[in-house]
């Protein structure tokens, strides 16, 4: 199993989107990376869990977990002119972006600050700390998911 980070602005999708679609399951989409399309074509699986972070807001940090429950499929926000991720250039034969779905596992009773993240020197090389990261999906180690878990569990 692999562990990720999965960035949500909460004024776009929060984690209480997530919690109050049917069955806490929804699908990722609207991923316009080059690099994080790779990560979700070819290397997050079904049954992978990943941190729920919230970005671009006030308090950002990690507010809960979520499980893969399909992978990769073709992003269909990428063929609807309406949508805000439209991409004339995408074609139904040739996909260009991919999103995948999750289903919401816990919210944790508060959020995981960014700065407390920042103190941890058992956290230093977690790509979401990094400076000039901007990646909206992240991997993490099988470490850094037990201390994050151990940090939300105090």
């Amino acid at each position: 199993m692999n562990y990720w980070l999965f960035k949500s602005e909460p004024s776009t999708y929060s984690i209480d989107d997530l919690a109050n679609a049917a069955n806490n399951t929804d699908h990722w989409d609207g991923i316009r990376n080059y690099t994080v399309r790779n990560m979700i074509r070819n290397q997050i699986k079904k049954n992978d869990q990943g941190f729920f972070y919230h970005s671009s807001c006030s308090k950002p940090g990690i507010i809960g977990i979520v499980k893969v429950t399909k992978e990769s499929y073709p992003d269909h926000t990428a063929f609807d002119p309406s949508s805000k991720y439209f991409d004339e250039k995408s074609d139904l034969d040739s996909p260009r972006w991919f999103m995948f779905d999750v289903k919401l596992i816990k919210k944790f009773p508060a959020i995981i600050p960014l700065e407390l993240l920042r103190k941890e020197n058992s956290l230093n090389g977690m790509q979401l700390l990094k400076k000039g990261n901007r990646l909206s999906i992240t991997s993490v180690s099988a470490i850094q998911w037990e201390h994050i878990i151990s940090l939300a569990e105090q």
